[in-house]
């Protein structure tokens, strides 16, 4: 390629590249990636349990991308905060070590009975999943210092903040923290939206991002998954 067709080329590069950037990803190609894995009946049942109880559980992408954090770091032992019917909690499960145990929380009793048939349908065994009723808060405080290689977070946006701060003293050196819900559709990116659960996200999503002792990045993947990995000392 001569000179001259190299720079053509190079300035329409950059002039694609730069028009990514204002518009987006293309909707078709979001859609893809949102399905690039796909989903088997028992999570497709979760999600229809989940609808019928007014629960909103995260997207097949960010679900994906829960499976690959934990196969990531070779989960054992991980804490969700929000169980709903358990389409997080099998995602997680799937992508951790076979030995694996997931501490899963949640204020509703019948959320956690949904959840426990999803992780039993999907041929996950009983003693790889335990399933605490109450609110997040008062059980997350009393687990155990480092013990934990994931901690997921889907729960009242408004305590967020404060669910960081427990889940750096849950995670071992290495570990990952991640919240969903952040992009809300469009709401923390728009300055002009002040209302209490978007202020709340902009709160966490600078705690973490101001965090030296965290390497973070926030996917724009399903409604949004916010990421961070607790840095090695």
């Amino acid at each position: 390629m001569g000179t001259a067709a190299a720079q053509h080329s190079a300035d329409h590069s950059a002039d694609h590249w730069e028009d990514a950037i204002a518009t987006g990803i293309d909707p078709t190609s979001w859609a893809y990636a949102e399905d690039y894995i796909g989903e088997d009946e028992v999570v497709t049942g979760a999600r229809a349990s989940a609808a019928d109880s007014g629960v909103a559980p995260i997207g097949p992408g960010a679900a994906a991308a829960l499976s690959l954090l934990a196969a990531g770091v070779s989960a054992k032992a991980v804490v969700e905060i929000g169980t709903g019917t358990g389409v997080s909690g099998l995602a997680l499960l799937r992508g951790m070590r076979a030995d694996g145990t997931l501490t899963t929380v949640d204020i509703d009793a019948e959320n956690q009975r949904l959840a426990r048939k999803t992780f039993l349908d999907a041929g996950v065994a009983s003693n790889r999943f335990r399933l605490i009723a109450g609110a997040g808060l008062d059980v997350v405080t009393r687990l155990t210092d480092g013990h934990y290689d994931l901690v997921f977070c889907d729960a009242d946006r408004r305590e967020n903040t404060a669910y960081l701060h427990e889940a750096l003293r849950l995670l071992r050196p290495g570990g990952i923290v991640a919240f969903a819900g952040i992009l809300t559709a469009g709401r923390v990116a728009d300055p002009a939206r002040r209302d209490p659960d978007t202020m709340a996200l902009r709160d966490l999503v600078r705690a973490v991002r101001d965090d030296d002792n965290l390497v973070s990045a926030l996917l724009p993947t399903s409604e949004g998954l916010l990421t961070a990995a607790k840095r090695l000392k």
